[in-house]
């Protein structure tokens, strides 16, 4: 197996982190996300200090076809993908019918449709060569509804099952995917979706090279999935199924309302 990783959404927190530690381990990386000067700049940084290749292709998977052009980009350019790690993805806190539908469809286009068609067109390369790594980000809203996030955690929903599913079709092939599910995660993440002065920002998170780290290693054993904290993960597997649904909706709306 070849060791060049695809990393969407790599110009900052876990994506960067899964850039550097991909980088730290030997691999090359092909780097993607909208922001071509945060993409260079890495590229920069890893190649100095790793001595590998970075491949920069800035790309904004949101928009239709997104990702079949970046695809297409990746393979004019010859390049073979042996890891995939599909991390681009945003949330946005708010009552849905007080959001905009056009921001709420927005996220559904990245957090789901780009990551499948990424998954199906790599994949099926991956599977010919008989060998290959697929890493989903989701999360630990995938477990739960998520009032004021209604759309985020329905997207990360879909994910989970996807990828499980996915991963239980695969066996037998020399490929793997992997769903990793993080708790709150200290990047972004909280500013882009305006949920400073909430109870789940205020709680604190992980940092973004600790989730990559238990994620990336969990993929390369081949995992199905595996949520980054013990404690949050005999939460969402074995508490939250258990709870009265109404209660898991009212603890959801209370971590994140201003």
């Amino acid at each position: 197996m070849g060791n060049t990783a695809l990393i969407t959404g790599a110009s900052s927190g876990i994506g960067e982190a899964f850039a550097r530690y991909h980088a730290g381990k030997g691999g090359d990386v092909i780097v993607t996300a909208r922001g071509k000067d945060a993409l260079d700049a890495l590229k920069s940084e890893l190649e100095t200090a790793h001595g590998i290749k970075v491949h920069v292709f800035a790309a904004d998977l949101g928009k239709p076809d997104g990702a079949l052009t970046l695809y297409g980009e990746v393979q004019a350019a010859g390049l073979t993908i042996d890891v995939l790690i599909n991390n681009a993805g945003f949330g946005g806190q708010g009552k849905h019918l007080d959001r905009s539908l056009e921001e709420e469809q927005a996220m559904t286009d990245l957090n789901v449709q780009a990551l499948v068609a990424l998954c199906h067109l790599v994949g099926r390369d991956m599977v010919a060569k008989g060998s290959g790594r697929i890493l989903n980000v989701g999360s630990t809203a995938g477990f739960m509804p998520g009032p004021y996030q209604a759309v985020y955690f329905a997207t990360k929903a879909f994910v989970r099952s996807y990828t499980e599913a996915l991963a239980h079709e695969l066996k037998g092939t020399g490929v793997t995917a992997t769903l990793l599910a993080p708790g709150y995660v200290k990047t972004n993440f909280a500013k882009r979706a305006e949920l400073d002065g909430t109870k789940l920002v205020a709680g604190g998170g992980k940092t973004p090279e600790s989730v990559a780290k238990h994620g990336y290693d969990a993929m390369m054993r081949g995992d199905r999935a595996t949520v980054n904290e013990k404690g949050l993960s005999f939460l969402v597997n074995w508490v939250i199924p258990l709870l009265p649904r109404g209660r898991v909706l009212k603890m959801i709306e209370d971590m994140q309302k201003k």
